[in-house]
């Protein structure tokens, strides 16, 4: 660990808040933060994730920023430090290397998509793409080991490289230009989604809340999810935010910079959102979770856009400012436990580390492809849930009707399915209103008039919410993380005069 008056730090405060809050922002809260909010009520999901977001993200990132400036290093370096004598908290510091290392296993491997598309996107490979076409691209780059391997290992040197320059010549520089950039291409994709025809029905669905999506997907499940988002969009748990404390400047107050940090993260995530709604919206298409929102739903939308060349090409520049401000971050954490475990310099320490992430990441893009075979944990748990390069697009057939006029006059007709478990009732009358489907099929049978076979959805039903159902999960979610947090505003406030 190095003396106090020999660490480095900071130029400014300005480039510790947008390196730090680089650090939280990345990959998910563009892909993942609006999903579950469509997913799970739109604003009533929003305020339940502020909630925890003050309650329970803001106190713990305040903590792991206390811990790094008092501890003067990374995770293991400052348990050490402040460890009281004969104990183990400073193993804890081995787990937070490792969990930086696995994440950037794969998640070099996912900057390396978002790099790829925008180049695909910039030289107008998606120009004249049918939906099908445009869908199957995705496929297609995770079947090619070149291209995937290729992409992982600029990104994984480019990383290293930024962090050989030094943290204010390389990190601090480096970070501040490209956070700067990633605010102005967001607030630009904002303005011109707003613009676009289906806004207006996108945003309510995004922002409004809404208590029959709340309540149809469990309100204990809602505030579970909400709690999760608050601690997965600030990157807590894994010492990354630690590395970042122990370059602070005495004169930061930790609260402030905590709370800087989480404005700037959920600026984006929500950014994110009005972004992505109102440009699926508007040309009918389902914003659905994960990677494909963002590699096959957007890309369709841009295809079909005024401009859409331009568009996704900034939309993917932000992607990949958005994921390599992580990777920058999260590898000068790893870089500074090489060096206050080892005894190495940064020089040393970046070499090494740019060699075994490249190892290390090669399971990740080589997975989908060549070593897709590979299924270390049984059958099927390597199998993508993603469209593949072969997969085979709809509409697909789910039930046959035939008929056919004999020489005698005599009409035949038959109905054909391939599972007759959707006419059980606790499927019929559980996921549809399509009873009448099998009415309509006796009719057909019977031999009168031709009739439309639909299997129709289910209207919306609200429902009251009932309080005593929820009275457990609002405790225990709520209420508790509100007792942590008196309990620790009630030790911080004797203690900010020692």
């Amino acid at each position: 660990m190095e003396p106090q008056n020999q660490r480095e730090s900071f130029g400014s405060r300005l480039g510790f808040i947008l390196v730090s809050a680089g650090c939280a922002i990345g990959i998910g809260n563009v892909w993942r933060f609006p999903t579950v909010t469509g997913q799970y009520g739109g604003g009533i999901f929003v305020l339940f994730y502020l909630l925890f977001l003050v309650l329970m993200g803001l106190p713990v990132l305040t903590m792991e920023l206390a811990v790094g400036r008092a501890g003067r290093g990374a995770a293991r370096s400052a348990y050490k430090a402040l460890e009281p004598g004969g104990s183990k908290w400073h193993i804890h510091g081995w787990f937070c290397m490792a969990g930086c290392m696995l994440l950037m296993m794969y998640y070099t491997t996912v900057s390396g998509w978002m790099v790829d598309y925008f180049f695909r996107f910039l030289t107008g490979s998606f120009d004249g793409l049918t939906s099908e076409q445009a869908a199957g691209v995705f496929g297609e780059m995770l079947s090619n080991p070149v291209e995937m391997v290729f992409w992982m290992v600029v990104i994984t040197l480019a990383g290293f490289v930024v962090c050989g320059r030094g943290l204010q010549g390389g990190l601090e520089k480096v970070g501040k230009w490209m956070m700067s950039a990633l605010l102005v291409l967001i607030l630009v994709l904002v303005v011109h989604s707003f613009t676009l025809s289906g806004a207006g029905e996108g945003l309510a669905f995004y922002l409004l809340p809404d208590w029959s999506r709340a309540t149809g997907q469990g309100l204990g499940n809602v505030i579970t999810a909400a709690m999760n988002q608050s601690f997965f969009t600030l990157s807590l748990g894994i010492g990354a935010i630690e590395i970042f404390g122990s370059y602070m400047d005495r004169g930061f107050t930790l609260p402030g910079e905590a709370a800087r940090i989480c404005v700037l993260d959920t600026f984006v995530a929500v950014c994110a959102g009005l972004i992505i709604f109102p440009a699926c919206f508007s040309f009918g298409i389902s914003p659905d979770a994960g990677p494909s929102l963002i590699f096959i739903t957007l890309p369709n939308v841009f295809t079909n856009m005024a401009g859409g060349r331009l568009w996704g090409a900034l939309f993917f520049l932000f992607m990949t400012f958005a994921s390599f401000s992580t990777v920058i971050a999260v590898f000068e954490n790893i870089i500074a436990c090489a060096r206050e475990n080892f005894g190495w310099d940064r020089r040393r320490a970046c070499l090494m580390g740019a060699a075994a992430l490249v190892v290390l990441g090669l399971p990740c893009a080589l997975g989908y492809n060549v070593w897709s075979g590979i299924q270390p944990l049984g059958a099927g748990s390597t199998v993508s849930i993603e469209r593949q390069a072969d997969d085979r697009t709809g509409p697909f057939a789910l039930a046959l009707c035939a008929s056919r006029v004999f020489d005698g006059g005599q009409n035949s007709r038959a109905f054909i399915i391939g599972n007759d478990s959707m006419f059980l009732d606790n499927w019929m009358y559980a996921y549809t209103d399509s009873g009448e489907l099998l009415l309509q099929v006796s009719q057909y049978l019977q031999g009168k008039p031709p009739v439309d076979l639909d299997i129709l959805s289910r209207p919306a039903v609200r429902q009251q919410l009932n309080v005593s159902n929820v009275a457990a999960p609002v405790v225990l979610l709520t209420l508790l993380p509100m007792l942590v947090a008196v309990l620790a505003v009630a030790v911080l406030l004797p203690r900010r005069h020692l």
